[in-house]
């Protein structure tokens, strides 16, 4: 599914307007997207939480030419799915 037709799914599901739909949908990643740089957790009941894990450096090899390469550091988007959503699937 992508962006387009989960406005679509949106739209049907809360009887709105697809351009209100992308509105909300456009605000909800937003303010998650906001919480996540701010360093919060995003807890939604039911489906699941969103939240900043931290990656160390490590050690690489370079495909193409065999050579150890540093990688470095980074934080990177988690998410982990709620009992609900993992029981539905």
């Amino acid at each position: 599914m992508n962006k387009t037709e989960l406005v679509e799914k949106i739209a049907a599901g809360a009887g709105l307007s697809k351009v209100d739909a992308k509105k909300a949908l456009d605000a909800t990643v937003a303010a998650i997207k906001g919480a996540l740089k701010a360093g919060d957790k995003v807890q939604l009941v039911g489906f699941g939480t969103f939240s900043v894990t931290k990656r160390p450096a490590r050690e690489g090899i370079n495909p193409a030419t065999k050579q150890k390469i540093k990688i470095a550091a980074k934080k990177v988007a988690k998410f982990k799915a709620g009992a609900e959503l993992a029981d539905a699937l």
